[in-house]
């Protein structure tokens, strides 16, 4: 289980911010984006980040201004690096 937070980006710099918690067994993804008409973008992303099955429960939030997916994709291996779990 995911002991501890992170938080990586900055959500004002006109990039995004990664906070992640620990959570039961799943794990929950929020995004709250200013761009309409991403939501398969972002869920082909977030499949690909975490369909291993192999990390522990966790709660992510995703604070987003207009970010590109390599961005996005960067700040959440950021995170799971500072948690140790970019092996995983």
């Amino acid at each position: 289980m995911l002991l501890q937070k992170v938080l990586v980006g900055v959500v004002g710099s006109g990039d995004l911010e990664v906070l992640v918690e620990p959570h039961d067994d799943l794990i929950l993804i929020q995004i709250c984006t200013s761009v309409d008409g991403m939501g398969s973008i972002w869920q082909a992303l977030m499949q690909r980040l975490f369909s291993s099955g192999t990390l522990p429960g966790m709660r992510i939030d995703i604070n987003d201004f207009g970010a590109t997916p390599g961005v996005v994709r960067l700040r959440l291996e950021q995170a799971l690096e500072e948690l140790g779990l970019s092996d995983q």
